[in-house]
């Protein structure tokens, strides 16, 4: 439930020096049309009234931009795009949920949002005084967080709970050969809902803490790294636990815009020829998607045929020479079998294509997403034998964001 919370605080963070060299001043700041990404891990540990059930490595992948902007507020549109954990440390990590956010956010950070939305997870983190700061100087502020518990405890909205922020200006320090901002943010959590009831599933009780770092860089106006430790235990009125509790860390990656249509050409002409057959090439606001059509496994599996290992080669090749970019599987069915089995086939051989593509050293294991679609986006008629050989396909994404 906390897997999201190291990701918010990179909203489009900016610092101003002040005209002191001891003390600067800190604000928010926005560009208009700004964009850029956001990618976030957390190792999660999870207990459930004390006892151990599960470890979870998380991926998170937001993409934002400045919709709109002045010199003291700027409109922000966040897709946020969080992974299923991964079943060990070396696999590529399965398509959880999107969320959309849209929001406004002022000079000092308090932020204007519509109390529906579920992302960001901690909103009014951090805000700044109004007057500079030097080294040591400390100061509190009110925040909050906002989690979906759709899922697992089955609350419909948005659960928000306000939390009292302690922040510390600890000063400069270098990271990664730049001269960065130090802020330490730390705030603890005891939060009893009002007008629970005891029939109702609800959590009654929510405790816990944070300690978070956060790096920016003032000469690109934006945050350049976090990392977080932090324990939350929601306990319910039905007398279970859920304590979550990990350490996360969340980056920018800065990206030039992808000229898609350039890269569709340039594929189409490359796949052509290597003499990959069966594939296709197409462009739109995601990226630019490689399809591969009538691809072969093992009869009712998803082991891949040595032939498609042998095309995947070439593709993997041509994905080289984009490394920055992200990349998102998706696997398709014909309309054969169960919805369930076409769903869990789908995904079983994404995972498949995406796994290969992470032992070949094509992508990291964060740059890789994998994702299942069974027989719900056919691009042929299933009713043919030639419809079907085409919906039996794969598809690789460059991804924009």
């Amino acid at each position: 439930m906390k897997q999201y919370a190291a990701i918010v605080l990179f909203l489009t963070l900016a610092t101003v020096l002040a005209p002191a060299e001891e003390t600067r001043e800190f604000r928010y700041r926005y560009r208009e049309g700004e964009r850029y990404r956001i990618l976030s891990t957390v190792d999660q540990e999870v207990r459930i009234n004390g006892r151990y059930s599960h470890d979870a490595r998380i991926l998170n992948r937001i993409a934002i931009e400045v919709a709109e902007a002045d010199d003291d507020r700027g409109k922000i549109e966040a897709r946020f795009q969080t992974s299923e954990e991964a079943r060990r440390a070396a696999q590529v990590f399965s398509w959880g949920q999107e969320y959309f956010s849209r929001f406004e956010r002022d000079a000092r950070g308090y932020l204007e949002i519509e109390p529906h939305y579920f992302m960001p997870v901690v909103r009014d983190v951090p805000v700044f005084p109004e007057h500079a700061l030097a080294p040591g100087d400390s100061w509190r502020a009110e925040g909050s967080e906002v989690h979906d518990f759709r899922r697992g405890f089955g609350i419909p909205d948005a659960f928000h709970f306000p939390i009292t922020v302690d922040y510390r200006y600890v000063g400069t320090e270098e990271l990664d050969g730049l001269e960065l901002d130090l802020i330490e943010i730390r705030y603890n959590v005891l939060h009893r809902p009002e007008g629970v009831g005891a029939a109702q599933l609800y959590p009654h009780t929510i405790s816990g803490y944070a300690d978070q770092r956060l790096y920016w860089d003032n000469l690109a106006g934006r945050a350049y790294y976090y990392e977080e430790d932090y324990a939350l235990v929601f306990s319910l009125t039905d007398g279970r636990t859920f304590e979550f509790s990990g350490t996360a860390e969340a980056r920018v990656i800065e990206s030039d815009p992808l000229d898609r249509d350039a890269m569709r050409d340039e594929i189409e002409q490359d796949l052509k020829e290597r003499g990959v057959e069966d594939t296709s090439v197409a462009s739109d606001e995601r990226g630019v998607t490689i399809s591969l059509e009538d691809i072969r496994f093992q009869p009712d599996s998803d082991e891949l045929l040595l032939s498609e290992k042998r095309k995947l080669d070439s593709i993997a090749e041509i994905l080289l020479r984009y490394p920055d970019r992200d990349i998102l599987v998706s696997g398709h069915t014909a309309l054969a079998g169960t919805e369930a089995g076409r769903q869990l086939l789908s995904e079983q051989r994404a995972q498949a294509v995406g796994q290969y593509l992470l032992d070949t050293e094509v992508r990291s294991a964060d740059q890789i997403m994998t994702r299942g679609f069974g027989a719900s986006r056919p691009v042929a008629d299933n009713q043919s034998p030639e419809g079907r050989r085409r919906n039996r396909r794969v598809e690789i994404t460059i991804m924009e964001h």
